[in-house]
């Protein structure tokens, strides 16, 4: 349900902020989920009608917010200690934590959420007579029976704790469950004490965050969550509910300019079947539960609900991943063509010359190779099925490229007998080199064939999933649809009346000369428009390091722009934004406060939130430059946001 006083049908404006993010008055040293209605104060005096927030479930110790360990549990790191009614005594350690790290200009995650879960526990054990009597016959009780996961959940929590935070794959005991097995340790009386702390963590969690939602929604904004469309492997959902998920598949995304071996995110694929025959209750009850918070959702991924890009367990990259559904190239499709035996298997498997083996490196290779009789060509041995493969073979650094390379190096994948699938780069494949002029073009006429029949499907399969989410639930979709996407994305999207995503810097004609930049007229309205995301350069880095500045001063007819960005930069390319056709237009909160020089950092890549690709303690630990009480003091600032929300659509008087 929208916000008193807001329609979705409004043309709104917009800010993404992560919650961790905040600093508010009460923090401790990290945001809040009560921070979210000190934040929402600001938007009022900035006339900002849509707070966008990251993912908030439960991570563990894991910062990305998009590595969960539960579709349905809060992550503890929101919790406001000093708002819990047992927390009184312990006041002082609170604050001391608060004094810790509330100066931190970006948060230390790992001990900030150490901190509070140590406090969490002596807070919990100091009162765990009282919650014990909760859960019998008192409030506790009573959320427990309304939030059923949370026995699931509690259990995995606990089991996970004493296995040492491993994955549950490596755990001795409980590695597979049932649901029999999962009611049993949750009555068993020697472990209720630990299964009810994580059940009176989730109330308080609970309790706050619909606080701050409501409080929200009464001020007259929107409150937009996100939604990761896959789990992580190391999640309650896929221990508990395995038959639901393909886990000897790994998801991801097919190579592209920014991630030329694609991206293997390492998360399982769903079994789409399996949830139909439970007519998708898993995820019905997901939307179920964040509908309690958001009256907007941004679908994350929405690619993957019309097919899925997924590779081997074997394979560290995706490079040899496939769309899944896909009509197969099958072995008879390649004879009708005429290849025969020996062809095929040129065609599927990497062949490496003599010539590229040196013979320095021959005796080394000869591990993993095998010669073809006399031929100067050499096939991977058959224990060989993927890249895990060839770097367990411990060769040098510039040894193990030269053959995951070569593994690479094939025209087709054969991903089981007699199936095949074309692999990304397949026009640059040695094999494809080989061909005649009229193998090449009977082999395209195929694979336009089968991309089109796999369309066919994948607009189905979409239409049927999408169709799901926007009947099961009253909040508006809002839809990421970035990436590789496939024609029919658009036209089922635009039927359901989700918003797509359209990144400034990305929306372009990419086929025509010059990739010019589309009109901001022409934007559908459909749409929401923002000039970066969380997995990108701020607007500001982009326009220092990595813009064509030339180009894109043409385009908004500002052809004066400074070199290097400052307030008036950004005044002028976030109200040629705002004027954008798009019926959302989001801005990150860190390009917004571009709009005053009081906020800048010395170095715009510390104002990131994640740099996709790496694994360090930087990412996703993003903090605002100041209190939000000392940003809502910024008068410049609010003015200049402000005339942002009143700006026309582009070509409208």
């Amino acid at each position: 349900m929208a916000a008193k006083g807001i329609s979705f049908q409004d043309r709104l404006i917009g800010a993404a902020v992560p919650v961790g993010a905040l600093r508010g008055s009460e923090s401790t040293g990290v945001g809040e989920f009560l921070d979210l209605i000190e934040f929402a104060g600001l938007c009022v005096d900035m006339d900002v009608s849509l707070i966008q927030i990251l993912p908030v479930n439960d991570t563990g110790y894991e910062s990305s917010p998009y590595s969960t360990l539960t579709a349905f549990a809060l992550n503890p790191l929101y919790i406001r200690l000093k708002a819990l009614e047992e927390a009184a005594p312990f006041s002082a350690e609170i604050e001391d934590l608060g004094n810790q790290f509330n100066k931190e200009n970006r948060f230390p995650h790992y001990q900030v959420i150490c901190g509070k879960m140590e406090l969490l526990r002596k807070i919990y054990l100091a009162n765990k007579e009282a919650v014990e009597k909760d859960a019998q016959s008192g409030a506790l009780a009573g959320w427990i029976k309304e939030n059923t996961w949370v026995k699931t959940y509690a259990v995995f929590r606990r089991l996970k704790e004493i296995n040492g935070e491993k994955s549950w794959k490596e755990w001795e005991r409980y590695n597979q469950v049932s649901t029999e097995d999962i009611n049993s340790l949750w009555e068993d009386p020697a472990l209720k004490k630990e299964h009810l702390f994580w059940a009176w963590l989730q109330k308080a969690l609970d309790q706050q965050f619909s606080m701050a939602a409501r409080t929200i929604r009464s001020m007259g904004l929107l409150l937009e969550g996100d939604l990761p469309i896959l789990m992580n492997e190391d999640s309650c959902d896929v221990w508990s509910n395995p038959g639901i998920f393909c886990s000897d598949l790994s998801a991801g995304a097919p190579p592209d300019m920014y991630s030329p071996e694609g991206q293997n995110w390492g998360f399982p694929i769903y079994n789409w079947e399996a949830q139909a025959r439970n007519d998708y209750s898993w995820w019905k009850a997901r939307l179920k539960t964040a509908e309690k918070y958001y009256d907007a959702y941004r679908i994350d991924h929405v690619l993957g609900f019309f097919r899925i890009w997924a590779s081997s367990r074997r394979d560290n990259s995706s490079a040899l991943g496939r769309f899944i559904p896909y009509v197969p190239v099958t072995r008879k499709n390649l004879e009708k063509l005429g290849f025969t035996r020996e062809r095929i298997r040129w065609l599927s498997e990497p062949h490496i010359p003599t010539g590229e083996i040196t013979a320095e490196k021959e005796q080394v290779f000869q591990i993993a190779l095998d010669r073809i009789g006399d031929e100067e060509l050499w096939l991977f041995k058959e224990c060989i099925k993927g890249e895990k493969d060839i770097s367990a073979l411990g060769f040098c650094p510039a040894a193990e490229t030269t053959l995951i390379k070569a593994w690479h190096n094939r025209l087709f994948y054969e991903y089981e007998e007699n199936n095949f699938f074309p692999v990304w780069y397949y026009r640059d494949s040695r094999a494809y080199a080989s061909l005649s002029e009229t193998e090449r073009e009977d082999l395209e006429e195929l694979l336009l064939k089968h991309r089109i029949e796999s369309e066919n499907i994948w607009e189905k399969e979409g239409m049927k999933l999408l169709s799901l989410l926007t009947e099961s639930s009253s909040m508006l979709p809002c839809a990421e649809d970035l990436g590789a996407v496939p024609e029919c994305v658009p036209s089922v999207l635009s039927k359901l009346r989700i918003l797509g995503l359209r990144v400034i810097r990305w929306f372009r004609r990419w086929d025509e000369k010059g990739q010019p930049y589309i009109p901001f007229k022409d934007y559908p309205e459909l749409s929401v428009c923002t000039p970066a995301v969380h997995d990108s350069s701020t607007l500001r880095e982009w326009w220092d390091t990595e813009a064509d500045q030339h180009s894109f001063a043409g385009f908004i007819g500002v052809p004066s722009l400074p070199k290097v960005y400052n307030p008036g930069t950004a005044k002028i390319i976030l109200k040629n934004t705002a004027a954008a056709a798009s019926r959302f237009r989001v801005f990150q909160i860190q390009d917004l406060l571009h709009l005053s020089k009081k906020w800048y950092a010395e170095d715009p890549a510390f104002e990131r939130i994640n740099v996709p690709g790496t694994a360090n303690t930087f990412n996703w630990t993003y903090r605002l430059p100041a209190a939000i009480s000392e940003i809502r003091k910024d008068h410049n600032l609010i003015q200049s946001v402000k005339e942002l929300a009143a700006v026309k659509p582009a070509g409208k008087k």
